[in-house]
């Protein structure tokens, strides 16, 4: 099945009547490039990171200054084994390709935990789905559908 997931989105948030930005652009892969190019703090960005954990899959998200302590991951959720997802797990997973993967791993019926250190900003920012499209929205509303489990892995 392949998802239209930018369309995900917007009617999930559409659904919740929560209010949003959503623009295209030129493409972006990394944090840097997406704040670059939105004009944007770095930190404003939702970084989405799949691992998998013994068979499983899950979703980190964290803030685009920040690097995830894989280390620090695997005892927060006592896990036996943890790796970050290949490329093609990951495109199986979210159905998108690294740096177009957005923070919603609910979308995807996997947890989503994400590092407090996101929690700095008012707005995120994060590629939707696709390299070339941004969504920005208000942290609260973004909590507020996706319900992630909050921890502290960055550094």
């Amino acid at each position: 099945m392949n998802m239209d997931v930018l369309a995900a989105i917007r009617k999930l948030l559409d659904d919740n009547k929560i209010v949003y930005k959503c623009w295209t652009h030129a493409e972006c892969s990394t944090s840097e490039e997406g704040a670059a190019i939105r004009g944007t703090e770095v930190m404003s960005g939702a970084k989405a990171l799949i691992f998998r954990s013994e068979g499983n899959f899950a979703m980190l998200v964290i803030a685009g200054d920040k690097k995830a302590d894989m280390k620090m991951l695997k005892f927060t959720l006592r896990a036996k084994s943890l790796s970050l997802a290949t490329p093609e797990e990951a495109l199986q997973v979210t159905h998108c390709t690294i740096g177009s993967i957005p923070p919603f791993g609910n979308l995807f019926q996997i947890p989503v935990y994400v590092d407090k250190s996101l929690y700095r900003n008012e707005r995120i920012n994060f590629n939707a789905g696709r390299h070339d499209t941004s969504i920005q929205m208000n942290i609260e509303d973004w909590e507020k559908v996706v319900k992630p489990k909050i921890i502290s892995v960055a550094q």
